[in-house]
């Protein structure tokens, strides 16, 4: 599969066919012990890496659903990719990895 943040798929590719926008999500769920982690790290200062390996791990599975899709669609490509977070409630976190599905083929 070609990721592209781009709006084409740079030299070398051309798109023969846009097929739809396409999304990965997964919501993730923070434990009590992680949260409470966090607060007391956040009063001193720097990162919190239980919450950057959710995060990191939210992505790679939002990516995993959306490449899913595409295929599911017929398509071998997705350009103009982007991630999207959003926190729901005080413990769930949404994490959206979506783009533009296409079919393309080397020139």
């Amino acid at each position: 599969m070609i990721i592209s943040t781009m709006n084409d798929l740079g030299p070398g590719w051309e798109i023969e066919e846009v097929l739809g926008e396409v999304f990965g999500l997964t919501v993730r769920s923070r434990n009590v012990g992680s949260q409470i982690g966090a607060s007391l790290k956040s009063l001193a200062g720097g990162e919190l890496k239980g919450m950057t390996k959710m995060l990191k791990e939210g992505r790679e599975h939002a990516t995993e659903r959306l490449v899913e899709e595409v295929e599911a669609k017929g398509g071998n490509a997705i350009v103009a990719f982007r991630y999207d977070t959003s926190e729901l409630g005080t413990t769930w976190t949404e994490v959206c990895a979506y783009g533009t599905a296409v079919r393309a083929r080397q020139k």
